[in-house]
């Protein structure tokens, strides 16, 4: 039914396609900003809670915990979610927390996607390509047949 289908309607098709994919991405970030707007509480080494009440800096960005820190529960934050990052406060507390994403992380495995997607991409592209060259092929060779058969 594709094959039927002119050129133009497939790029009018194509076109409404594309404006609904942004239509719906522009919906669901409106949507997912008014959502996550509630306050996340996270375990805090020692009960520490001035990095709430006053200004404070990240000294150390949300990483993971090592092997020893969850397996022997010695540090409270990384019994949780298994991520921690170390803040200071503006009267000098120290303050180590738990974190929810390792930003890092988050993005070696959104590349390791993307590649992964970009070679299945090239690998259907040229088993597509090959596939059209034998049909080509075979049409040919069947034509050619038909018409040594009429002469």
């Amino acid at each position: 039914m594709i094959e039927t289908c002119p050129r133009k309607r497939m790029l009018l098709g194509i076109s409404l396609l594309g404006a609904l994919t942004i239509l719906v991405l522009i919906a669901e970030s409106h949507w997912t900003d008014r959502t996550n707007h509630k306050k996340q509480n996270f375990v805090v080494e020692h009960n520490a809670t001035c990095f709430e009440k006053e200004p404070f800096e990240i000294v150390k960005e949300c990483e993971p915990c090592t092997a020893f820190e969850i397996a022997s529960k010695t540090s409270g934050v990384c019994i949780h979610t298994h991520y921690k990052e170390v803040l200071k406060c503006k009267s000098g507390d120290t303050v180590t927390r738990s974190c929810d994403r390792v930003a890092y992380l988050e993005e070696k495995a959104f590349w390791r996607f993307e590649g992964f997607m970009f070679v299945f991409s090239v690998v259907s592209t040229v088993s597509v390509f090959a596939r059209r060259n034998v049909l080509t092929k075979r049409m040919m060779h069947r034509v050619q047949k038909q018409l040594a058969n009429s002469v």
